[in-house]
């Protein structure tokens, strides 16, 4: 089967411990994770954890049962890049001399639409927020110059294109199942 970059959205309890339970599930099934973000979610006491990993479609769906199998997991789910809308952020140091010697490297980085967040004698910082492709497009072109001294991307942010919010239904569906059994 082919691989593809899957991302997993989980919901869960704000509990200790969960983040370890969730990727060992990855690693029982030798899938890397690429990146990772963890964060309050917009329900309260609620945490969202934005997940990537290439996989096969199979694979993903075994790992999304498993993880959302967990007691304190809410609800998980996996989407492919067209059913989601995603951010990075790519933080880049540059050497200032590098940068006011060659007119280019500011060029680039108006291009790219990034921002200059602070510039001193010795280097200058600059920010951009975008896709992936746009984050690692800036890093080759600055790391070409010779003017990169460091350089950090974020994992991804998503939410989904649907107009339903997944946790927030599922949820909700709960509290009337609740309200039903009383």
């Amino acid at each position: 089967m082919e691989k593809k970059l899957y991302t997993l959205l989980v919901y869960s309890e704000n509990i200790a411990g969960i983040l370890n339970q969730i990727t060992a599930v990855f690693t029982r099934r030798q899938v890397n994770i690429e990146s990772l973000n963890v964060s309050a979610s917009s329900i309260k006491d609620v945490h969202k954890y934005t997940i990537t990993a290439w996989s096969d479609e199979d694979q993903i769906r075994k790992i999304t049962k498993q993880i959302e199998k967990k007691i304190d997991v809410v609800k998980a789910d996996f989407y492919t890049d067209e059913e989601l809308f995603i951010h990075e952020v790519g933080l880049y140091k540059i050497s200032t001399p590098v940068l006011l010697d060659n007119p280019e490297v500011s060029r680039t980085i108006r291009k790219a639409d990034a921002r200059m967040m602070e510039v001193n004698p010795t280097y200058s910082t600059v920010l951009l927020a975008g896709l992936t492709e746009d984050i690692t497009s800036l890093y080759d072109k600055l790391n070409a110059f010779g003017c990169l001294l460091q350089y950090s991307r974020s994992g991804r942010i998503a939410v989904t294109r649907s107009i339903e919010e997944p946790v927030s239904d599922f949820l909700y569906k709960q509290a009337q199942n609740d309200d039903y059994a009383e």
